[in-house]
């Protein structure tokens, strides 16, 4: 099976196109998902990920690149969400469902009258072995674009996640790093759609960064474990997929769970099977 999809790999682009975007694409969701984490912003992360989807159909109809429309309405989304919890009494997790769901079923309909059914499943479920030289391209951009907002900001983000009281008390715009890293993540989602679709986006931003969580208390090995996990998940995925002609997406996602599974059971920190609970995340700045 290795040799066949090695095979595969030097003789024909598509595989070639697919295992550079999902390498790409599971390295910046290791890294991005990492804050999503520590923030406690996974239902955040759900949100804008399904909430893009009007934005790429709204695209598909004015013939434009999907990711303007998609950034659009996932800092749109972020947006209505942090106005509807400060302008009602409702919790932050009321204001993310009512504010998702309804963005979400309004690109189903878009996209229904827009494309065919063909067309909508990709968007929902990703198809990684239709990338054209064209998505790799847009991924790598986005990736080197977020990276460079890490590391440039990467003491503010640490200060504004772990204790955003004390990040305003020295004086940082703590808001503006909000919307920064949603900013972010919503193109991390975007490019993330032909990999593995808006319905399971999420998933990929953060399975492997949870598992990095469980297997470290120190914030720069957790990037580099969530990244490293969010590569081998995607090759592997990608390797299965071809392989036995599953779902891309999908195969990617419950490989990244896999290596969830192990590392709730067995680390040697947080696991289930070793009650060394070793600390608090923590991070020098």
């Amino acid at each position: 099976m290795v040799m066949n999809f090695i095979q595969g790999l030097i003789k024909y682009e598509f595989l070639q196109n697919a295992l550079i975007t999902s390498v790409i694409v599971g390295l910046i969701s290791g890294v991005i998902g990492s804050f999503i984490i520590l923030r406690g912003m996974s239902l955040m992360g759900d949100a804008i990920s399904h909430a893009v989807l009007p934005g790429v159909a709204v695209s598909y109809m004015l013939g434009a690149n999907y990711i303007i429309g998609a950034s659009i309405f996932g800092l749109l989304a972020a947006t209505l969400i942090g106005f509807v919890e400060q302008k009602s009494p409702l919790k932050s997790d009321t204001s993310i469902g009512i504010v998702f769901s309804s963005f979400f079923a309004l690109g189903i309909v878009l996209i229904s009258r827009a494309q065919s059914s063909t067309d909508l499943n990709h968007i929902l479920f990703g198809n990684v072995l239709a990338v054209r030289q064209s998505d790799i391209i847009m991924t790598a951009v986005v990736a080197v674009s977020v990276l460079i907002f890490i590391l440039l900001f990467y003491k503010e983000l640490v200060v504004s996640s772990f204790d955003p009281t004390m990040a305003a008390a020295y004086g940082l715009n703590v808001k503006l790093i909000h919307y920064g890293l949603m900013f972010a993540l919503t193109l991390v989602a975007v490019t993330s759609l032909q990999t593995i679709g808006t319905v399971l986006v999420v998933a990929l931003l953060i399975t492997p960064a949870a598992t990095g969580y469980l297997l470290t208390n120190k914030l720069t090995h957790m990037i580099i474990i969530s990244s490293i996990i969010g590569v081998v998940s995607s090759v592997l995925g990608l390797f299965f997929s071809y392989t036995f002609n599953y779902p891309s997406g999908a195969t990617i996602v419950l490989t990244a769970a896999c290596f969830f599974l192990l590392a709730f059971l067995f680390s040697p920190i947080k696991g289930l099977l070793f009650r060394n609970k070793g600390g608090v995340m923590n991070e020098e700045v």
